[in-house]
């Protein structure tokens, strides 16, 4: 498995976002219109993209919210490829690019549905936070922080 630091304009990167989407239009139901809003890609110049045996398997980004902090998006692995501990190393490639560009915060949104995109944020020492920004009333977000230390 190898990561490829890129931007959205990455065609493996286009291809797995779709597969999100298509997976986040059952899992949200009604409220997918309302987060896929603030998903667009067309702006992200800080993506990953993992691959095996040169297959796109899995993706994430950032995009920056201030000087010091930084939003986490689009984190994504394909189903056959879960388990073998790809998003963590997403995760921390996107934190490690962060970091070497002077951030010192993660934050990040998810679904309280997406059961299992909590329990890896909560495995990788990210915080539950108040729903900050567009997410501040919506019962089915829950937000997350971790310092870049």
């Amino acid at each position: 498995m190898h990561l490829v630091k890129t931007d959205s304009e990455n065609k493996d990167f286009k291809d797995l976002v779709s597969q999100l989407d298509a997976y986040l239009t059952i899992v949200d139901g009604d409220e997918h219109d309302f987060y896929h809003q603030y998903n667009s890609i067309d702006a992200l110049k800080n993506t990953i993209v993992a691959y095996i045996d040169n297959k796109p398997v899995g993706c994430g980004a950032f995009k920056a919210v201030d000087s010091n902090i930084v939003e986490v998006k689009r984190m994504f692995t394909r189903p056959e490829t879960r388990n073998l501990g790809l998003a963590t190393k997403i995760l921390k490639g996107l934190e490690d690019w962060a970091k070497e560009l002077g951030y010192k915060k993660c934050i990040l949104e998810t679904g309280k549905r997406q059961v299992e995109a909590v329990q890896f944020y909560n495995k990788n020492k990210y915080k539950v936070i108040p729903n900050y920004g567009q997410y501040a009333n919506i019962e089915n977000s829950i937000c997350f922080e971790k310092a870049l230390i």
